[in-house]
């Protein structure tokens, strides 16, 4: 997803690094924001896999101008788009989805214990 802000400024854009586990909010080459993640594969054959979202943040000299809002409808549309679910475990996409309940409310799961792990192993490693 890609915006401008005005002429001058660099276009903002929202890119899934999956080796990192989360969706970059990026100004230019620059990350301004992150929506971490970690995947639980589906617990039987025909079981979607699963994105557990724990933690978003944007940089705060760039708070106040919507972005972590298009952060999350970005990581949250690309989750839908994949066909995979959406476990909410991050207090910011927890209150997003809560108030933008469509078009995600059909992909929406509850947490399992095996996603709290996951989520506690991924924020474990990036430290």
């Amino acid at each position: 997803m890609t915006g401008h802000t005005g002429e001058d400024e660099v276009a903002v854009e929202v890119v899934d690094n999956p080796d990192r586990g989360r969706f970059e909010l990026r100004e230019g080459e620059e990350v301004i924001g992150v929506a971490r993640y970690a995947v639980v594969p589906g617990d039987a054959p025909d079981a979607t896999d699963r994105v557990v979202f724990f933690h978003t943040e944007v940089r705060h000299d760039h708070e106040g101008r919507g972005l972590a809002a298009r952060l999350a409808s970005s990581a949250l549309e690309a989750t839908m788009a994949s066909g995979r679910s959406i476990v909410a475990l991050c207090p910011y996409i927890k209150v997003y989805l809560r108030r933008h309940p469509e078009p995600y409310a059909g992909s929406v799961v509850t947490p399992t214990a095996v996603d709290v792990e996951a989520a506690e192993r991924a924020a474990a490693a990036e430290r």
